[in-house]
């Protein structure tokens, strides 16, 4: 069963949208370029929520410790943050974001972390 997130328009180009659905932690939708991200909304690093965040390209930047994560994949991509946050899987239908059918939480491999090289 699909669980919609929110209306398209509710979330313009470069910016981030709280979402909270049963059962689930907090998340976001990050639209980038058109293209939209869903992803665990609490940072990793400070418990901090990223839908508060600054959506910078890819990147949201928690209002916490200005560490950073890629809503693409959920990899740290700027310390102090160095563990990775959840990403979904979501479908568009008629101007409307959906958790997709087989929407599992997607880990990041702690070994994929990019914040070590920064």
């Amino acid at each position: 069963m699909r669980r919609l997130l929110c209306d398209l328009s509710e979330v313009p180009d470069g910016q981030l949208k709280s979402i909270e659905l049963e059962g689930l932690p907090e998340l976001a939708v990050a639209n980038v370029e058109g293209t939209f991200h869903v992803f665990e909304a609490t940072c990793s690093h400070g418990a901090s929520s990223l839908g508060e965040g600054r959506l910078l390209g890819c990147e949201v930047e928690c209002v916490l410790h200005k560490g950073r994560f890629d809503v693409t994949t959920g990899k740290a991509t700027r310390r102090p943050s160095k563990k990775p946050i959840a990403v979904y899987a979501s479908v568009v239908e008629d101007g409307r974001l959906f958790l997709a059918d087989d929407a599992e939480v997607a880990p990041v491999p702690a070994d994929t972390v990019d914040a070590a090289s920064r």
